[in-house]
């Protein structure tokens, strides 16, 4: 492992205030704000296309200009994290992502659907995982792997939770009342518990101590950040095209609308499950080899759902097994920068780690939709994120800092 081991104390980190609030309500929170800005979506897409006359692949654009949007803000919020905290930041994201459902649901033309979710990517890169990973890595400091596992297996249900849940509601109502309902559970639940739950005192930042020396522009200008960089692009590239393409894949290999989506909502409790092993496995494994076993499992979960025809128990016990992976997946790289150079500039370096990502994580939906054509349906776009993953697995093999060895 690296310098800094996951949950190894450095000098200025162990007597920390860790606010008692602070973790419920980010668990509850996440849960909610990705339910609503991000799994609904995909379970209502067939609805809204069928009800608008758009076609999927402009729906699907207008959704992933939110992810490139939040890839963006994610670059000054991170700067602002690091020096104030994320009371203020994550308070805000909850008002604009409300206001931002809400025009979604009420939008007369495909321009104003746009525009609404042109503002849900600035509530999304204010509230969802990497502002809350940020708060969590600072009050948290050396216990920082627990806490980041609770939070994200909270998040993890957040697909358990809301593609069922919005799966019952469009059965009874419009996709635009769906939202509109949506809209008022993250109203009543996120705008409160961060108004109220993140008001500690943000503690200072440790002292640098891995890399000693290194600025931050030295470390994004070296090899191993460069190579991180690029396998958690591609990586994430194959899961969020993975996650956002389980549904139509499903009602291509012949499952229902409700059965695609309580697939979809299984895989969110497989990336909880999953979550619940990654503490250990940050214990017991080396940070690079930690990397490339993760990404690899990835390529295998994702060629054996392209591969496999059924029957349908089969290919939800696949989506299970893909969530799993995809849970540990984000905890890799909610810890890939303390494990390599600590947490002194930890919400500058996730968020210059994550833009990629989430860029990548923006096309990905639209690259599924759009290849699916040419290449003959989904099974055949989950054989192209196989290949790319494999990709993916060898670049992680490059990711090792040198200054800090390993412990393989």
């Amino acid at each position: 492992m690296t310098s800094l081991d996951a949950d190894e104390a450095v000098p200025g980190e162990g007597s920390r205030s860790q606010p008692r609030a602070v973790l419920p309500a980010l668990c509850l929170t996440q849960t909610v704000s990705w339910g609503v800005l991000y799994y609904a979506f995909p379970v209502l897409l067939p609805e809204i296309t069928a009800a608008t006359g758009w076609s999927g692949a402009a729906a699907t654009g207008a959704f992933s200009s939110a992810l490139l949007v939040s890839a963006f803000t994610g670059l000054p919020i991170g700067r602002i994290l690091d020096r104030r905290g994320p009371h203020a930041v994550m308070t805000t994201g909850s008002v604009l992502g409300v206001g931002a459902v809400l025009i979604i649901s009420v939008a007369p033309s495909f321009a104003v659907f746009t525009t609404g979710w042109l503002l849900a990517g600035v509530a999304m890169g204010a509230t969802l995982y990497p502002p809350a990973f940020a708060a969590v890595t600072r009050w948290w400091g050396p216990s920082r792997v627990r806490a980041l596992t609770v939070v994200t297996l909270a998040g993890g249900l957040a697909s358990t939770v809301f593609a069922p849940l919005t799966a019952v509601l469009a059965e009874h109502l419009s996709w635009r009342v769906t939202y509109l309902v949506l809209a008022a559970v993250l109203a009543g639940l996120t705008v409160p518990a961060h108004a109220l739950a993140l008001r500690a005192p943000w503690p200072p930042a440790p002292p640098v101590v891995t890399n000693a020396g290194s600025s931050p522009r030295s470390v994004v200008r070296g090899r191993s950040f460069l190579l991180l960089s690029a396998t958690l692009t591609l990586s994430g590239f194959t899961m969020y095209a993975v996650v956002i393409g389980l549904v139509p894949l499903m009602l291509e290999r012949g499952a229902s609308a409700t059965t695609a989506a309580w697939a979809l909502g299984l895989c969110g409790a497989g990336q909880t499950l999953g979550r619940t092993v990654y503490a250990s496995l940050a214990r017991h494994t080396g940070t690079t080899a930690r990397t490339v076993a993760l990404i690899g499992s990835g390529s295998i979960t994702t060629a054996a759902l392209s591969v496999v025809p059924g029957p349908i128990p089969v290919l939800v016990a696949l989506a299970v097994l893909t969530g799993m992976v995809r849970g540990n997946l984000t905890l890799l790289q909610a810890t890939a920068v303390t494990d390599r150079w600590g947490t002194t500039h930890y919400g500058r370096l996730s968020a210059l780690l994550a833009a990629p990502v989430t860029l990548a994580g923006a096309l990905a939906p639209w690259a599924g939709a759009a290849l699916a054509g040419p290449l003959g349906g989904y099974p055949q776009v989950f054989g192209a994120l196989a290949v790319a993953a494999v990709a993916a697995t060898l670049l992680a093999l490059g990711t090792r800092v040198p200054a800090a060895p390993d412990r393989e």
